[in-house]
């Protein structure tokens, strides 16, 4: 007893679970110890050791002396329990056939397709070598068995390899090669069945789709084939029987191969032969001819219908015939991306899939889930299918091969080509061995303890390494497959016709035309640029160009946006992430294409500092960044430089790309009017913050506030604004005032160096006194001007000021000073409202550039940004001391606040708002378009149709832009004349 004990102790250290039943089975074959010994070291190295006793127990019960033959031959025994321990089925099954152990005497290496096609040929007395007889009624029971031995010579093959990953796909070729051997062998049994004289009078050819068309096939598997059939030919050339007749003849041969192969007998099982995958699935006719199917593909099938076809190869039969089926649908297939929504419908289909899965499954499916087997293949198949119209390098069948050529010739990062392979095959490998344990279809990965245990040691990993490998990989396969599956260059690229994917000179030039480049020579010498040579950059500009030149085109400027594409590649071409993330990162391509063909004030700042183009990529990266977050990194970088020049470069480098993100989001439509004013004012005031600090290295710390006025106040800068700023300290001692004035010198000085970006003025101009005035006061000081001298217009003024930058407690003191001002308790007298009437019509008539059409001026002209917010600002003046929900610096609220109070009416709101924010967007608009302000719509064409397209409108229509600001700016100037002027 003790010693039983010991010996289920040593087995349990050495990785039997069961070790009792383990040690009662090694004592009742009472064994030599050195073969006991032996077999426990070979099945202890297995991936299931209780399994590997259990299968060598059955294998014994008829002939005990095989276990002392296995222990005296080290290979045979690692391969005879290597599949014990793999296969419940096939241990049942050789201890039913124990002859088909010699298979694994040798060791198992892999057998070419003709000699497996002759190994199964012989078995069922069908090989023409070796015509010697089998008895007809045990035929079907031979191929089983013959299938049964191959297929255990082959898992021995696999479970014996040092790197089962590395021979995934090899395995799969042969177990495809298996099953066209015994599809082969099938037929001949079937002629025998019909009659070998029937049977001659027709060509049967088979097509093998799916996995064994891809010879990519699984242990268990559905095996898809498509028929075809012709009339066998005379000896005179004339067909021997019609086409109904051949097709009737050989529907009789399929059908009789399917049952031979589908049919469970004693000798065993094989496989299902699936032909649903043909014209019309099931309702069609099992069989058709080879014309009816052309006519089939040319008229009816469906996108997915070809994509099905990719992987079509003759496997049996009449391989002539086969491959003119192949020859005759392969053209087809690699046309198929140009039908109408293809790539749409792919992704449908491909999410249709997904819904279909049960709840309970998603989580274990290794097929069908997301992050499986198919968001690899689809992901592959697609791109093949849209770039091998022009590009023969892709056209393989094979998921693995078709995913090398599409790394090599760079449709595929290196990196993203490497995870998905490298996940394809461990998922293949989980399916092949949880398939092998029952040989059962199943695409499930195991839950039970004791099944993720055997398939982890067959992999060389602990059991819990399993799951977590599985979910890993499937994390990332789902995130590669969406970016990859779903990308818009893939959409774009498909929807132009294969002729036009690779053009020669004279096509491409006419091309171009087509499209609306004014200039297709030079767009042609850019093309060339950069795409020429073999360089991997090249290879992808190959592939980015067509869908580029699409959306230039849909651009108001494809010629400029080509030229500045050609620019930015050659700045950053070698830049390892540029080329790879304008083909990999959803729609960054597609929006850099209208950015370079929109924006010329975008495309400067693109090309002085390229590498902010990054954020493309994510269009959460297109929304304004706050204030606190600005100077937090503009104050951090800045503090990383010793020299004060350095510092503000580093500060105005981060404004740069602020003002990009902004102006991005702008041309895009992801930002509207409000959020690109208050990001360009926040971008301001953290930028005059950050170079305060910076000025005050030089000219020493003052706690100085800066007051932001106009439409920096507002909140509502545009790209061309200057900060108008009034300067405030709270000391009014000389020694003060001089050290803030050396301050402010020095900080403008910084912000209006040249550089490569917008300067950013400080304007002072509305201080009090003017330009005459002292450039900081103290809050004395203007406490004393502002109860003493000021004017009606100032308080108008202060109505935009709120904080800027600076000392914020000397800000917000000043404010407070400022309120009674203007937000007068009283309102406005009557001849202050006449002061700031005669104010604008002077302004209006001095201010308006000479030979400006004052219908076309959006600041000056009529029902444009001054009459609005002059209205809205009286009506400030006039209401604020009573009502504080109108004491905000900003136009729009102001304005739902004086609807709300019912002040106004909601009809002449909605027409000051519409010219306002018109007006808004279209002087940011021209800016981007011109990378220069102006306040008038543009006379040049070109640039009122670009700015057009951004306003929204269809190319051709800039006249209707500038009809459609006629209109709104004549019904606001109506209710101006009401409110403002009286009329």
């Amino acid at each position: 007893m003790a010693r039983a004990e010991s010996v289920a102790g040593g087995l349990a250290r050495r990785g039997f679970q069961s070790a009792a039943t383990a040690a009662s089975l090694l004592e009742s074959w009472a064994l030599p110890p050195t073969d006991s010994n032996a077999l426990v070291a070979l099945a202890s190295a297995s991936c299931d050791p209780d399994l590997a006793f259990e299968g060598l127990a059955r294998i014994a019960r008829d002939d005990t002396a095989i276990l002392s033959r296995l222990a005296a031959d080290r290979l045979w025994a690692t391969q005879v329990i290597n599949v014990l321990a793999a296969s419940a089925t096939l241990q049942i099954h050789l201890s039913a056939h124990p002859e088909h152990l010699e298979v694994l005497r040798q060791k198992a290496v892999r057998r070419p397709g003709a000699e497996l096609r002759a190994n199964l040929l012989r078995a069922v007395g069908a090989d023409p070598a070796d015509p010697a007889p089998v008895a007809t009624d045990n035929r079907t029971d031979q191929l089983r068995l013959a299938y049964r031995e191959e297929l255990i010579r082959i898992a021995a093959r696999d479970l014996g390899s040092p790197d089962p990953m590395e021979l995934m796909d090899d395995v799969a070729e042969e177990l495809a090669d298996l099953a066209d051997a015994t599809v082969e062998s099938a037929l001949a049994l079937a002629r025998q069945e019909i009659g070998p004289d029937e049977a001659a009078l027709t060509r049967l050819g088979i097509i093998a789709l799916g996995k064994t068309g891809a010879r990519e096939l699984n242990y268990v598997s559905d095996v898809d084939v498509l028929y075809l059939a012709e009339s066998a030919i005379g000896d005179d050339g004339e067909p021997l029987v019609s086409p109904e007749r051949s097709v009737q003849i050989a529907t009789k041969l399929a059908s009789s191969l399917t049952r031979i192969c589908s049919a469970h007998t004693a000798a065993g099982t094989i496989w299902q032969i699936d032909a649903a995958l043909r014209p019309e699935g099931k309702a069609g006719p099992l069989v058709r001819t080879l014309a009816s199917h052309e006519t089939y593909y040319a008229k009816w099938a469906k996108g997915w219908e070809f994509q099905a076809m990719l992987k079509a190869r003759p496997m049996a039969g009449d391989l002539d015939l086969g491959g003119q089926f192949v020859d005759m649908i392969m053209p087809r297939v690699w046309r198929a991306a140009e039908r109408e929504n293809y790539v749409q419908d792919s992704q449908a289909m491909r999410r249709r899939v997904i819904q279909h899965i049960p709840a309970k499954e998603k989580d274990r499916e290794l097929k069908l889930g997301e992050g499986g087997l198919r968001d690899v293949e689809f992901t592959v198949q697609l791109l093949q299918l849209v770039h091998g119209r022009a590009d023969e390098r892709l056209r393989t069948s094979s998921t693995l091969r078709g995913l090398q050529a599409l790394v090599e010739a760079g449709y595929v990062g290196r990196a993203d080509g490497r995870e998905l392979g490298e996940a394809y095959r461990y998922v293949r490998l989980l399916e092949h061995r949880t398939q092998l344990y029952r040989l059962r279809r199943t695409h499930l990965l195991p839950t039970a303890a004791t099944d993720l245990r055997r398939i982890g040691r067959s992999l060389g990993l602990p059991a819990d390494r399993v799951t977590d490998g599985w979910r890993k990989r499937a994390r990332r396969v789902l995130a590669l497959h969406r970016k990859l599956f779903y990308s818009p260059l893939l959409e774009a690229v498909a929807r132009i016709p294969s002729g036009e994917v690779r053009l020669t000179t004279e096509a491409a030039r006419t091309r171009l035309q087509a499209l609306g480049f004014l200039d297709p020579k030079s767009a042609l010498r850019h093309i060339e640029a950069l795409s020429q040579g073999m360089t991997r950059q090249a290879e992808i500009q190959r592939q980015l160009l067509p869908a580029m030149l699409g959306w230039f085109a849909e651009g108001p400027n494809p010629d400029a946006g080509l030229l500045a594409f050609r620019q930015v590649s050659e700045k950053l071409g070698t830049t390892p992430w540029y080329l790879r993330a304008l083909r990999d990162e959803g729609a960054m391509a597609e929006r850099l294409a209208r950015i370079l063909s929109s924006s010329r004030y975008l495309t400067d700042l693109l090309a002085r500092s390229p590498e902010i183009l990054q954020m493309l990529s994510d269009a959460d990266q297109l929304m304004p960044r706050n204030k606190v977050a600005l100077v937090r990194e503009m104050t951090l970088v800045a503090d990383r430089m010793a020299d004060p020049i350095d510092a503000i470069d580093a500060v105005r480098a981060v404004r740069r790309k602020e003002l990009f993100r902004i102006g991005v989001g702008d041309v895009l439509g992801v930002l509207d009017l409000d959020q690109v004013g208050q990001g360009l004012s926040d971008c301001a005031s953290a930028t005059i913050d950050a170079a305060l600090k910076v000025a005050a290295r030089r000219a020493g710390e003052v706690d100085l506030g800066i007051i932001a006025m106009g439409r920096w106040g507002g909140e509502e800068l545009n790209y061309a604004s200057d900060a108008d700023a009034l300067f405030v300290v709270a000391d009014d001692a000389r020694e003060t005032l001089d050290a803030a004035t050396g301050l402010i010198k020095e900080l403008r000085s910084l912000l209006s160096r040249p550089g490569p970006e917008p300067k950013l003025e400080i304007d002072a101009d509305l201080r009090p006194e003017g330009k005459g005035g002292p450039i900081v006061r103290s809050l004395g000081s203007y406490a004393g001007y502002y109860e003493r001298w000021s004017a009606t217009w100032e308080a108008q003024a202060l109505v935009r000021a709120g904080h800027g930058a600076g000392d914020e407690s000397v800000t917000r003191a000043l404010l407070y000073l400022m309120d009674p001002l203007r937000w007068p308790a009283e309102g406005l007298t009557s001849t202050q409202v006449r002061e700031i009437r005669r104010l604008k019509a002077r302004m209006e008539s001095e201010r308006l550039p000479r030979g400006a059409n004052p219908r076309s001026h959006l600041k000056l002209g009529p029902g444009g940004l001054s009459d609005v917010e002059w209205t809205v600002q009286v009506l400030q003046l006039e209401h604020a001391g009573r009502h504080a929900e109108l004491r905000t610096t900003r136009t729009l609220p102001a304005l739902e606040a004086l609807v709300r109070l019912e002040l106004i009416a909601p009809a002449d709101a909605a027409a000051l708002k519409e010219a306002w924010v018109m007006a808004g967007r279209l002087r940011n608009r021209i800016t981007l378009v011109r990378a220069k302000a102006s306040d008038s719509l543009p006379h040049d064409p070109r640039e009122l149709a670009a700015v057009a397209v951004l306003m929204g409108h269809g190319p051709g229509e800039a006249s209707h832009l500038a009809a459609d600001w006629q209109r709104v700016a004549r019904q606001a100037r109506k209710v101006v004349d009401r409110l403002f002027w009286g009329d």
